[in-house]
C-alpha cells in the first residue's frame, strides 16, 4: 500500500498527528480536511491489512523513548480505532 520512498506518507502521518491532537492546521492547510475513510477507499484495508499496520504503529509507540505511559495509551487507542473505522472489505 506504501510507496517506496516513504517521504509524503510520513509528512501526511506527522501533519494529520499533530492536528489531530490540537498542533498546527499543517495537514488541512495542505490536504483540506482529512477524511481519512475517503483517502483510504482505494486501499483494500482488510482485518490482516489493520493487523499489520496496527502492530507497526504500537510497535514504534512502544519504542518511543521520553513517551509518558498515558501518552502512549492514548495513541494506541487512537490507532486502534482509526485502524478499524478504515476496514473496508
Amino acid at each position: 500500500m506504501y510507496p517506496a520512498d516513504l517521504t509524503q506518507p510520513r509528512r501526511n502521518m506527522v501533519d494529520f498527528l499533530c492536528q489531530y491532537w490540537g498542533g498546527p492546521t499543517d495537514y488541512s492547510d495542505r490536504k483540506g480536511h482529512p477524511r481519512l475513510r475517503m483517502r483510504h477507499a482505494r486501499f483494500p484495508v482488510d482485518d490482516a491489512a489493520r493487523s499489520a499496520w496496527l502492530s507497526h504503529m504500537e510497535a514504534a509507540i512502544t519504542e518511543t523513548e521520553g513517551a509518558a505511559d498515558d501518552v502512549r495509551e492514548v495513541m494506541v487507542d487512537y490507532f486502534r480505532m482509526a485502524a478499524t473505522h478504515l476496514i473496508n472489505r
